[in-house]
């Protein structure tokens, strides 16, 4: 079977669990090298045993997106194991919920320093690389909820929305030089963090189901199918693409009224 990242370079943040460790392990299945960052040490060990005992080749980066020093650090650490970074997938992020005037200052600041400082930090690591090489792939994690506005998520839909937007801009001024940028919004992932947002209500069943009947495909998605998307943006396959965003939401972003079964 040909693997589509072969050659590659790839550090994921927020890897040790959930999306990001879905997309680290496809990332290796796939042929990349793989840098799993994420600021619990073990988690990232795991995820990197997981990978070696499969085959792959992966380095554990404990770091704290939100301080430049741990990032560069992280970045500098995979370079001298692997070699310069040619895929970055900014995915680290912490979902506070509630509406703006039940939301603290201390949840607003950490939301933005860690979706949108960690993103923007990450990028200006490894792109004096990336320009060197004459290539590239970043991938900024967005979400539905940066496009549709759903109840309950202000600060964490701000950032998401602020990725997709700074996805745009680095793709107009990257592309001549040959690295790519997009962002991919999910809608709901049956994920750890779908889990431990119900965990936090009241009456967490009837809003799971909630979430099912809401995406016109009738189910929330799975981490693998959000992966694929990852793996295409980062593969060669999508030399054409740069500066979208790409919806993986089950039609949720663009249902109308649906038929009742």
């Amino acid at each position: 079977m040909t693997q589509r990242l072969k050659d590659k370079v790839a550090i994921v943040t927020g890897a040790g669990r959930g999306i990001g460790r879905g997309i680290a392990l496809r990332f290796a299945r796939e042929g990349a090298k793989v840098g799993v960052l994420d600021l619990s040490g073990a988690e990232c060990q795991r995820v990197v045993d997981e990978i070696n005992a499969a085959g792959g080749e992966a380095l554990a980066l404990a770091a704290d997106v939100t301080e430049e020093t741990d990032v560069n650090l992280a970045v500098e650490r995979l370079r001298a194991r692997f070699g310069p970074v040619t895929v970055l997938v900014n995915n680290a992020a912490v979902m506070p919920a509630g509406p703006i005037h039940e939301t603290s200052p201390k949840d607003f600041d950490r939301c933005l320093a860690v979706n949108l400082r960690g993103a923007y930090l990450m990028s200006r690591a490894v792109i004096p690389d990336m320009l060197k090489a004459g290539t590239g792939s970043i991938i900024h994690m967005s979400s539905v909820t940066g496009l549709l506005g759903l109840p309950g998520l202000a600060a964490y839909s701000a950032t998401k929305a602020g990725l997709s937007g700074l996805a745009r801009a680095m793709s107009t001024d990257y592309a001549r030089h040959g690295i790519r940028t997009n962002a991919v919004a999910p809608g709901t992932i049956d994920s750890p963090m779908l889990h431990d947002f119900l965990a936090a209500q009241a009456n967490p069943e009837p809003l799971r189901d909630q979430f099912d009947a809401m995406h016109p495909i009738g189910r929330v998605g799975q981490i693998d199918e959000v992966a694929s998307v990852f793996v295409f943006l980062a593969s060669d396959e999508s030399s054409f693409v740069t500066g979208a965003t790409y919806t993986v939401d089950g039609g949720l972003s663009v249902k109308g009224e649906q038929p009742q079964d």
